[in-house]
Parts: C-alpha cells; structure tokens; sequence
C-alpha cells in the first residue's frame, strides 16, 4: 500500500515539474488571431456567405462599426485566399486577396473618421496594427509558396495572366501604410 502512494505521489510531482518548469514553445507570433476559414468557393453554400458578408456591411452601422466589418473582411479574404493559394486555385485566390487589399484599404478610414467624431480609437488603432503585422506575415509566407505569375485559360474565355506576387507586394505595401 505504501508502494502506491509513493507512486501515485512521484507521478504527481513529475506531471507538476513537466507542466509548470519546462520550457513551452510559443506558435504565434504575434497576438492577433485570423478567423478560421469561411465557406471556400467551389460550396453551394459560398453565394449564401457572399451575401451575409455583403448584407453584414448594413449591420456594422456608425465610423466603428465600418471599421471592425472592413477589418474582419479584411482578414476573412486574406485566409481564403491563403487557403486557396495552398490548394493552387490561383484564380480564386487572387480574387480573395484583392477583397482582403479592398477591405483593409478601408479601416484605417473609418478609424480616422471615428477620431474626427471624438472617439477614443487608441484601442481600435493597436488592433488595426497588430492585424497589419499579421496579415504581412502570412503575405510573406504566401510568396514561398505561390509562383510569380501564373497564366489563367479558361474553355473559350480569353486568357488572363495573373501577377500574384505583384498582388501580394500590394497587399504588403498597404498594410504597411499604417501610422
């Protein structure tokens, strides 16, 4: 009996010293958090979503309100294109990334009209800046892995020659704008 609980007592203290002295790795780099992925096109379900994003802008109402909606469009589109760049539908990807520029292009305007209102945006302004960083890292990490160009020939569609890489130093190069 005694052997057991000396036992159960070495367990205990060496779950205690693993969990709470060994080191922990830290995954993320910075605080902010993208969403998980939306319904990707390609689902019958991704035209439904289109529109709940769409009819969502009239929800967000007031200079604070356009702000978060422009934001987390912005970081909606960045993860679906990501995704999709992932899975080589460069079409789609292209598309969902020049939403996410479109969307993040936006949000510091609402912010700067928010402050002209009289409203504290200190708060608003560190979240726009920890998103900015992250969005850039993913933006770098999509050029590892995405090719320069790539030329889109649709049946009986006149090609299209996508720029990706110039998209996603745009994209870089917008979210670096911020003050």
């Amino acid at each position: 009996m005694n052997l057991h609980k000396v036992f159960f007592k070495l367990l205990f203290l060496t779950i205690f010293i693993l969990t709470f002295f060994l080191p922990s790795r830290v995954f993320a780099e910075s605080g902010y958090v993208l969403p998980y992925p939306a319904v990707m096109p390609g689902n019958k379900l991704h035209r439904v979503q289109e529109m709940k994003n769409m009819a969502l802008k009239y929800w967000y109402f007031g200079s604070i309100g356009q702000f978060e909606y422009n934001r987390k469009m912005a970081d909606t589109y960045l993860v679906e294109a990501k995704t999709l760049f992932e899975y080589k539908q460069y079409l789609l990807g292209f598309r969902a990334l020049q939403k996410s520029n479109n969307y993040f292009e936006k949000a510091p305007f609402y912010l700067e009209r928010a402050e002209k209102e009289g409203k504290d945006i200190s708060e608003k302004k560190e979240v726009l800046k920890k998103a900015s960083e992250k969005h850039k890292e993913v933006l770098s990490n999509m050029q590892q892995y995405t090719p320069k160009e790539f030329f889109w020939q649709p049946e009986k569609v006149k090609p299209t020659m996508l720029k990706i890489h110039e998209e996603i130093e745009k994209a870089i190069e917008i979210r670096n704008k911020l003050r």
